[in-house]
């Protein structure tokens, strides 16, 4: 198993995950020619894909999913919330196929686990995946850590996870107070002190890659979301990756 990034934040989210012989692409926030190109930079062509799963209907998860599905006549997976909020308005739509957040499912070699998430979103998920051996987590676009996240992400090989914000810099911040309170709210996003949190709840002795994601180009630093990280879990900063907006993050194998 290994995954890439495309790119993660604000303006735009994209996560590959590779079994081998399947190969599908979570969310995409970015242009059908922004992704075919970031996907090219990873040696990846469309027509290798299997799928897009989906998130949520936020434009920086979904905005560029139904032209890329369309595009390349690729299935999309989401729930029956993101497809009623995300293909409003919308006529010419890709193949949807519609998922419950509790039930796993499979596409090809690559097992997939959704999993509820506290957003402010219609029907949010995030997913685990795995191959048989190693699992993979994902969690951004989530303001609370549940029990039940706790335990999808128990014990992972390797996990992507939000760092949205510094709690200090979101509050020193130029944003309105109220832009504030969502961000910093229960159904809002994970800050970094957040993320330590949730890593102390889970078993963490299995992580070969351990990735912050979705961070702040306003509200945060590398270097805030790389240390408290690191603090969690015991080891050196540089061990921590950052998933980048612009770069997202090369090939990471899961061995």
């Amino acid at each position: 198993m290994r995954f890439a990034s495309l790119g993660s934040g604000s303006q735009g989210n994209a996560l590959i995950v590779d079994v081998g012989e399947t190969k599908v692409m979570v969310d995409c926030g970015f242009s059908v020619r922004t992704a075919t190109q970031r996907l090219a930079r990873l040696g990846t062509a469309p027509d290798e894909l299997a799928a897009i799963l989906v998130t949520h209907e936020h434009g920086d998860h979904v905005g560029g999913v139904f032209a890329f599905a369309r595009r390349h006549q690729l299935p999309v997976y989401l729930t029956h919330g993101t497809h009623a909020a995300a293909a409003r308005g919308l006529t010419a739509l890709p193949q949807c196929r519609l998922i419950d957040g509790y039930t796993p499912f499979a596409i090809g070699g690559l097992e997939v686990t959704p999993f509820p998430v506290p957003h402010d979103a219609r029907e949010p998920v995030q997913y685990a995946f795995g191959d048989g051996n190693r699992r993979l987590g994902l969690l951004t676009d989530t303001g609370s850590i549940t029990p039940h996240i706790v335990d999808i992400l128990g014990a992972c090989d390797a996990l992507m996870l939000e760092c949205n914000h510094d709690q200090d810099l979101l509050a020193a911040s130029r944003y309105p107070a109220s832009l504030k309170r969502r961000i910093g709210g229960r159904f809002g996003h994970l800050e970094n002190g957040q993320a330590a949190t949730l890593l102390r709840q889970i078993e963490t002795g299995r992580l070969q890659h351990l990735v912050a994601a979705h961070l702040s180009q306003e509200n945060n630093r590398p270097e805030l979301a790389v240390r408290a990280l690191a603090a969690a879990v015991g080891c050196s900063e540089d061990w921590i990756g950052v998933a980048e907006q612009e770069g997202g993050f090369d090939w990471r194998q899961v061995s």
